[in-house]
């Protein structure tokens, strides 16, 4: 089949049948659903992206695998040069979608996978590298999106999996068959799944000696019989049902639970089944590629939060306000830091015994630090730019209706010549990239919790050449 375009890929969602749920309700067409609608248009754009002339030759490129062009989020990195177009890419679709494209997580799956099946193989002679690379030839040969099941409930979080009261509170394999296995339980914050035809499944966290029911990759249709999509609330997602005050007119992402009630993996689609030592590896592997993706996505959040403070400078009559320009300054310098961070990451990446390239992750993990923490200070910027209209400006439906809209538009209206209209929207549209629940946490949460980035830098950090660094500038032997 080769590359999809945008249309084509939505309509090869139309062909899944997922059981999904959402606000209490059954739903059964998710393609024209306008809440789930808005999260495929992101996804629909990295298709889009593929399309177009100025980013083509950043979005496709050729596999080595299957020898023909591929969409480059189908494309484990076997270069340098490959980690790099990671990130830059996920910069210019997050500046072209101004939001989450959902579809980084699947590419960092496929990443992990690329290395970590290989290791497992060759310590126990398993099929799983195999079985990896039939899955991904698939992926590839059809331009498919998947998305990353990493995040278990964890339940009592002072207690491992077999200590739990409910022993589903991590994904678990209940049955081994001779043809594959049977698992259940739950994943969490699953980002774009309803945007996706494949769930590839990895460990949460290290499991150890009796947690091998625990220990399982594998990857699924996002319709599989027994796995139930719960789409979960976020702050603004009641105005894209309503179709008033969205802000973000054309995207927006959806992130649901899904739930396995004993759904079947036949053993092709395994990748893990209880080797419980490479557990970690997976998460390590997946979460540092995962902050890679972060750290582009975010830096082109960033730029439209700044394209944003800008025009309402222009708009609100503010344009030559001195210390206005410093806040734009100090956003862009946040943003260029986290792109910057995620781009040495690649440069400084190795490549692994399968043949895949892997980033460094202390820099990945900087990056990701620095993200939950100044993402939050651009959205404070940006706020202080723009002004309090962001926080109670009336409906659309006011400024539309035939009495008191005329009105409104009258006291809202700022520089002459700015049409109102234009005003309002832009307002909107910062409502949207600083209230959003769904991202503004993710930008904390996203890829793992703040004290897991910092684990994994004290992890991955040689402490010993540090000290001796030192020791041998004061003068001290041994």
């Amino acid at each position: 089949m080769g590359l999809m375009t945008k249309d084509e890929y939505i309509e090869s969602l139309r062909k899944l049948n997922p059981v999904v749920y959402m606000g209490g309700e059954r739903i059964n067409n998710v393609v024209d659903n306008p809440r789930l609608r808005a999260g495929i248009e992101a996804t629909g754009a990295t298709y889009e992206v593929a399309e177009m002339d100025e980013y083509r030759d950043l979005a496709v490129t050729t596999s080595p695998l299957i020898d023909e062009p591929v969409n480059r989020f189908t494309l484990p990195p076997g270069s340098i040069d490959d980690l790099v177009h990671r990130v830059k890419l996920n910069r210019a679709i997050a500046n072209h979608v101004g939001t989450c494209h959902q579809r980084c997580t699947g590419l960092d799956c496929l990443s992990a996978l690329s290395i970590v099946t290989y290791d497992v193989d060759q310590k126990y002679g398993t099929p799983y590298y195999q079985n990896f690379l039939e899955f991904l030839t698939y992926m590839q040969k059809n331009d498919l999106t998947a998305n990353a099941g990493v995040t278990d409930l964890k339940g009592d979080r002072s207690k491992g999996p077999t200590q739990q009261a409910d022993d589903e509170m991590y994904l678990k394999i209940v049955e081994r068959r001779p043809d594959g296995i049977v698992v259940s339980g739950a994943k969490v914050h699953q980002t774009g799944s309803l945007s996706s035809h494949e769930i590839i499944v990895l460990p949460t966290r290290a499991f150890k000696k009796g947690d091998e029911d625990y220990a399982v990759a594998f990857a699924i249709p996002a319709d599989t019989p027994g796995l139930i999509h719960v789409v979960g609330r976020s702050s603004l997602d009641s105005r894209e049902i309503e179709g008033v005050d969205c802000g973000n007119i054309r995207y927006s992402k959806n992130c649901p639970t899904l739930i396995f009630d004993k759904v079947f993996i036949p053993n092709h689609r395994v990748f893990l089944n209880g080797e419980t030592e490479f557990a970690v590896q997976m998460v390590i592997r997946f979460s540092s590629f995962h902050r890679q993706s972060h750290g582009g996505c975010k830096a082109g959040k960033i730029d439209c939060m700044i394209g944003a403070a800008l025009t309402l400078m222009d708009y609100n009559g503010t344009s030559k306000v001195a210390h206005h320009k410093q806040k734009v300054i100090d956003m862009i310098y946040r943003a260029e830091t986290l792109y910057g961070c995620c781009l040495a990451s690649s440069y400084e990446g190795k490549k692994e015994a399968s043949g895949a390239y892997f980033i460094d992750t202390i820099l990945s993990n900087a990056s990701k630090i620095h993200e939950g923490k100044e993402l939050s200070e651009c959205i404070r910027l940006m706020i202080d730019i723009v002004g309090g209209f962001v926080a109670d400006m009336p409906s659309d439906r006011d400024f539309d209706h035939p009495e008191i809209g005329p009105v409104l538009k009258r006291y809202f209206q700022a520089v002459e010549g700015i049409p109102v209209e234009n005003r309002i929207r832009m307002f909107r549209l910062v409502e949207k990239m600083a209230m959003e629940s769904a991202d503004t946490i993710s930008d904390i949460h996203g890829g793992g919790s703040p004290e897991a980035h910092r684990v994994t830098i004290l992890r991955e950090s040689d402490l010993e050449s540090k000290k001796r660094a030192a020791k041998r500038l004061a003068g001290i032997e041994g």
